[in-house]
Parts: structure tokens; sequence; C-alpha cells
């Protein structure tokens, strides 16, 4: 059974930064692609950022790029984001994606709010 937990939320000042992690099991990590999303208070879940299943390439949101990181420990079946200088359009929960081809998996979530 797939599960992602999502972990590393917070509340930050704007220009802050965190860093969410992914913990995953029931699948082979090492073998998927993996993604962030997010979805603001009353807005549709958004695509974040995406890593290859080695890690070589990443691809990001334009409004996150050179803030967001992705990254992904294959020996630990974990996924992560670090996220610099945080603005309060970023406040949002944050999920990790699996594709399964046509089956998508979410974790529950985690909640970061950015404000002074």
């Amino acid at each position: 059974q797939v599960q992602l937990v999502e972990s590393g939320g917070g509340l930050v000042q704007p220009g802050e930064s965190l860093k969410l992690s992914c913990l995953t099991s029931g699948f082979t990590f090492s073998s998927y692609p993996m993604r962030w999303y997010r979805q603001a208070s009353g807005q549709e879940r958004e695509f974040v950022a995406q890593i290859t299943r080695t890690g070589d390439d990443t691809i990001y949101e334009d409004s996150v790029l050179g803030r967001f990181t992705i990254s992904r420990d294959n020996t630990k079946s974990t996924l992560y984001v670090q996220m610099r200088n945080l603005h309060p359009e970023d406040k949002a929960t944050y999920y990790c994606e699996l594709s399964q081809g046509a089956q998508g998996h979410w974790g529950q979530g985690t909640q970061v709010t950015v404000s002074s």
C-alpha cells in the first residue's frame, strides 16, 4: 500500500525558509519521478516542482524557480523541497505526489503559512 507522509510545514515570516519532507513507503521509490503540489485556500491544487527518478533533472513552476529546490534521497525513500525567501503567496498546503500510470497517490499535506 502506497503511503506518502509530508512534514515540515509551519508558520514563518516573509523571507524565511522551510524544508518539507515526504516519507514514502509501499513502492519502489527510486523507480518513479516525484512531484510537489500546493493548494491555497479556495484555489485549485497547482504544480510546484518535479524531480526525476535519479534526481538528475528537475522542473519548477515559474513563481518558485530560484527559491525552491526539490531533492530526494532514494536510500531513505524520501522526497524534499527546500523553500527559501518565502512569500505570503506561498501560503498553502503542500502535497507530494506519485503517479503510477493513471493513478495518482497523495499524502495528507503539510501546511505552510507565511505571515508577518
